[in-house]
């Protein structure tokens, strides 16, 4: 695993290109949910977390609950062999 500055410092000897390295390196929000690494993606809100900190909070706090109670009333064993299963087909579904 490499950093994109890191990446960029090798593959163009220029830190300055991290952006372009990290899209390279598909480690962009959006390239984690097409691979199935990510199940969702929470929206920042404008301007960015750090700049509403309440608003991220409760979109964060309802993220964490829909996916708790989409869990909760699942068996153990299910929910074993579903992670198990998912982690097996990250990295199948391509970025096309």
């Amino acid at each position: 695993m490499i950093s994109p500055e890191g990446c960029a410092s090798i593959l163009w000897r220029d830190g300055e290109k991290a952006k372009e390295a990290a899209e390279a390196l598909k480690l962009t929000a959006q390239d984690l949910e097409k691979l199935g690494i990510i199940d969702h993606l929470i929206p920042e809100p404008l301007g960015g977390a750090h700049r509403n900190r309440k608003a991220t909070f409760a979109v964060v706090g309802d993220a964490i609950e829909a996916a708790l109670s989409d869990l909760s009333g699942m068996d153990g064993d299910v929910l074993k062999a579903k992670r198990r299963e998912k982690f097996l087909e990250i990295g199948k579904r391509g970025l096309n």
